[in-house]
């Protein structure tokens, strides 16, 4: 099983995200024409590496020239459904801003079907979205566990008002997962990144037992910081082997990794039987 965990110590905000997933191997040409096939313009997608305290980090820039606000929610359930997009792709695009818009309708007392994303941008939000649901689908994560999420404390100012950090709008998209204010006097953690949280988290916490790192990425914010401004992503599987003092057994696994673990066992004299299911995929 494929995992996913975000260690959200600098909170999470849409662009981080895709940061994160591109320095995890998300291909960088693969998002930009997935991207492109949106009937959107006027903004320009700026990726390079960054320091933010010592740690190297994917940042992602999206500038926007050509402000489209106001979009309903329809609007962009159309732009993303328009797109030369697959199917996976659309439907995760759509369940993440349908959490974002169910939130807002929550805080503003009205309905899903009156929302208009002005705060953040029609452009920059479409685009947080859809290129989060590229990155999820071609990265193929089974789980996703977050854990150390922090939001700021605060206030921002916001178009037409003062409100408190964390936003409305994030505490909404936040109910039922676990999170600290933390002493930064800042907004961490952003209506999209919490959307993506509220959308796909599995839990909170640590990654099971059993978790075998495969890679680590880092996706960083805006924001100087004191701490790295970076969200910690670590991708990895379960690991499919039960090792007891007698007995070996592999539940399921790849060729690969039954050849590692042919390895251990050649090695291994403590042990004299080595049990296989019929669950072992081909690659």
């Amino acid at each position: 099983m494929l995992i996913l965990h975000l260690d959200c110590l600098a909170g999470l905000s849409g662009n981080m995200f895709l940061g994160a997933m591109l320095d995890l191997g998300m291909p960088e040409e693969k998002l930009r024409l997935d991207l492109a096939k949106l009937a959107i313009s006027g903004y320009e997608l700026h990726i390079n590496r960054v320091i933010k305290q010592g740690i190297n980090a994917v940042y992602v820039n999206i500038t926007t020239y050509n402000h489209q606000q106001y979009k309903m929610l329809s609007d962009m359930y159309k732009i993303i459904d328009d797109a030369q997009l697959n199917d996976l792709v659309k439907g995760l695009s759509r369940k993440i801003i349908l959490k974002l818009a169910q939130a807002e309708a929550e805080v503003r007392g009205t309905t899903i079907d009156n929302i208009h994303f002005t705060e953040v941008g029609a452009v920059s939000l479409i685009i947080e979205i859809v290129g989060a649901a590229i990155c999820l689908e071609y990265m193929e994560f089974e789980r996703i566990y977050i854990s150390n999420l922090r939001t700021g404390i605060g206030v921002m100012i916001g178009r037409h008002d003062i409100m408190a950090v964390p936003a409305p709008v994030t505490v909404e998209l936040l109910r039922g997962i676990p999170y600290e204010h933390g002493d930064i006097a800042q907004e961490l953690v952003t209506p999209t990144g919490a959307a993506i949280l509220a959308a796909f988290s599995h839990g909170n916490g640590n990654v099971p037992e059993d978790f075998v790192i495969q890679r680590i990425g880092y996706g960083a914010g805006t924001l100087e910081l004191d701490i790295p401004n970076v969200v910690k992503a670590t991708m990895g599987d379960n690991h499919p082997f039960i090792i007891t003092d007698e007995l070996l057994y592999m539940d399921s696994g790849t060729a690969q990794q039954v050849g590692n673990f042919s390895n251990k066992i050649f090695v291994s004299r403590k042990n004299d039987e080595f049990c296989l299911n019929n669950s072992i995929e081909e690659h």
